[in-house]
């Protein structure tokens, strides 16, 4: 795979749940990570004393974050109603050339930032609320 715009990455929210999903405006990064507790099952007679690892065992989440300018559109509203309201909805994440993950996920946290002499800035969370799945692109 060749290199890829960062711009590319694309955040995309269905407040209503009905399949249409509009991408959250005024992002200038954003970021994706996967995470799988481990269980260890290490005991006195594990071969050289290496951990062991029980697999396919222990909980799969999600993080995402995202940080921008604040543009007042209809998804900069969308994502303060939902952080109030403590809403899960479906999210879907574009990776260029890649995929696209989708799933249920929360605001986790939400943040105004802004300077005497500068635009503001918001930057939030979103954890994930359920399983997600994968499409790889065409």
């Amino acid at each position: 795979m060749a290199a890829q715009k960062g711009k590319d990455l694309l955040l995309k929210l269905d407040e209503t749940g009905a399949g249409a999903f509009e991408t959250v405006a005024g992002l200038r990064s954003h970021t994706l990570a996967f995470n799988a507790e481990t269980v260890d099952v290490t005991h006195v007679e594990s071969a050289g004393r290496w951990r062991e690892l029980l697999q396919g065992a222990g909980a799969k989440s999600a993080s995402v974050r995202g940080a921008g300018i604040f543009k007042d559109a209809a998804s900069d509203a969308a994502v303060r109603r939902l952080f109030f309201d403590g809403k899960i909805c479906p999210w879907r994440i574009i990776i260029p050339d890649f995929g696209a993950v989708e799933g249920a996920l929360q605001i986790s946290s939400l943040e105004f930032t802004g300077q005497h002499n500068g635009e503001l800035t918001y930057e939030f969370a979103l954890e994930s609320a359920g399983e997600l799945s994968f499409a790889e692109a065409a």
